[in-house]
């Protein structure tokens, strides 16, 4: 009987176990934390956008000039040079020798091709802004010698000037100056600055390299765009725009009302926690080419931001000039093949 009320007592417990297992509440999953690995990989392997923005632009000057060009036959020798514009484009004239390649497979057409990371690829769209996006891509993967042709095709020769001519002042300066005037672009101090919490990134994989290339391909796949300055000018106070000028630049040659100035953007001293994730948020630069570079980097690390098309070309051209700064002055003559 003593036996029997031994095994009943243990068969009790036992049962009590299982039901008591079965009815535990497991913790779910910790989040796979993509965006810390992919900013420790890209700050210990000198990928943080400063270090990228070291001669990532080029004019197109003849070799007479100490530039890239041959000077007898308008080619670029030494360099692979991919053209972005459209194949009905690239097929009525392009650049000798040039490659044509859609933004989105720049990546895939680099590696088809077996260049070596440290290949000269010089990259070319109408404007040098698109470029901008395949440059930066080429570099965050390695390609530490990519460029883009500045100002596009339209530098390279008439034929293709008429975008930046209509979106600077270099034929007609009201083109340029559509800020001048205008209540909504001022001189005022700039506003204090955020400080926003990190973009949220999943990924399957835990390996920084191979987070990298599926951010990257997931933002040349993405597709590139900018937004219309004029529109911007118009009502600034509905848009969260970011300055990538200096301080001084910020005030002296005004800005769009409320821009934050933000003159380095870095992963160091988390000097991108200014932007917020949860936002789209605009940046401007002179030219609309670093703005380009900039806002690819930036939505790589999960960041929602877009250039402002031709940068502040189109709002104080003649300022610009008059001190210097980046500005377009027009194309070379060199020839095109087809």
């Amino acid at each position: 009987m003593k036996k029997i009320l031994q095994n009943s007592t243990l068969l009790a417990m036992l049962g009590l176990t299982i039901f008591l297992h079965s009815c535990k509440v497991e913790a779910p999953p910790m989040p796979n934390n993509a965006y810390a690995t992919l900013k420790t990989y890209m700050l210990v392997n000198n990928l943080d956008l400063p270090a990228l923005l070291t001669a990532w632009v080029v004019d197109p000057n003849g070799t007479s000039a100490s530039g890239i060009v041959d000077d007898a036959t308008s080619s670029i020798p030494g360099y692979t040079v991919y053209d972005l514009r459209s194949a009905a484009d690239f097929a009525a004239n392009h650049i000798k020798d040039a490659k044509n390649v859609i933004l989105k497979d720049v990546i895939t057409t680099t590696e088809a091709l077996g260049l070596a990371k440290d290949a000269k690829i010089l990259v070319v769209c109408l404007t040098g802004q698109t470029a901008g996006q395949a440059v930066m891509a080429l570099r965050l993967l390695g390609w530490s010698k990519a460029q883009v042709l500045k100002w596009g095709m339209a530098g390279w020769n008439s034929t293709f000037q008429t975008p930046w001519v209509n979106n600077s002042g270099f034929v007609d300066p009201a083109k340029g100056d559509l800020a001048v005037g205008n209540a909504n672009w001022v001189t005022t101090a700039a506003p204090a600055n955020g400080s926003f919490a990190e973009p949220t990134l999943t990924s399957a994989s835990a390996d920084g390299a191979a987070i990298l290339k599926e951010r990257v391909q997931a933002v040349l796949t993405a597709g590139f765009s900018t937004a219309d300055g004029a529109t911007v000018l118009g009502a600034p106070a509905t848009y969260s725009i970011v300055n990538y000028w200096s301080a001084a630049d910020y005030t002296t040659f005004g800005h769009f009302a409320r821009a934050f100035n933000i003159p380095v953007i870095s992963l160091t001293n988390d000097l991108v926690k200014g932007f917020d994730p949860s936002k789209e948020m605009l940046i401007y630069c002179y030219t609309g080419q670093t703005s380009s570079v900039a806002s690819f980097w930036m939505n790589v690390l999960g960041y929602k931001t877009k250039g402002i098309g031709f940068g502040a070309n189109r709002m104080v051209y003649t300022s610009l000039k008059a001190a210097s700064k980046a500005v377009y002055k027009g194309p070379k003559a060199w020839t095109v093949t087809q």
